[in-house]
């Protein structure tokens, strides 16, 4: 599960400015430059931490696969498939999760990951294992 929700997230899907039911929802990773801040609020705002292009990696992540917000007995999860990065070559400590679909702010942060220290590709698969209860959970 998320190691922090962003502040403006919860504001964003009210308004529906998120729609986690039909955005395209990406996963970025981040340098151990970034200090982790619930304050910050859209893609822009992290960027300069965002790991070097090349190496597996290309700048904006990739793109979450089959990604669920559902409710099932009470409980509200937000999933997707562990995302993956071949050809692996490069070194994070965080991974952030944005809506790629508004506009307007564009790009905001929903929540992000944290890997406990620097996690290295060594030329194969970078995975990420999301958690057994998802993204995020609700109850």
């Amino acid at each position: 599960m998320a190691d922090l929700i962003y502040d403006k997230f919860k504001e964003y899907c009210g308004d529906g400015t998120i729609d986690l039911d039909d955005d395209t929802l990406k996963i970025l990773l981040l340098a151990d430059t970034y200090t982790p801040d619930s304050t910050d609020a859209v893609y822009a705002d992290i960027i300069a931490h965002e790991i070097a292009a090349g190496s597996g990696y290309s700048t904006g992540g990739a793109t979450l696969a089959n990604v669920t917000w559902a409710d099932t007995a009470g409980v509200t999860k937000l999933d997707a498939d562990d995302p993956v990065w071949s050809t692996a070559s490069f070194t994070a400590r965080y991974a952030a999760v944005y809506s790629d679909t508004p506009e307007s702010p564009a790009d905001p942060l929903i929540c992000m990951l944290d890997f406990g220290a620097n996690k290295t590709g060594q030329g194969g698969n970078f995975y990420i294992t999301l958690h057994a209860d998802g993204l995020l959970t609700s109850t």
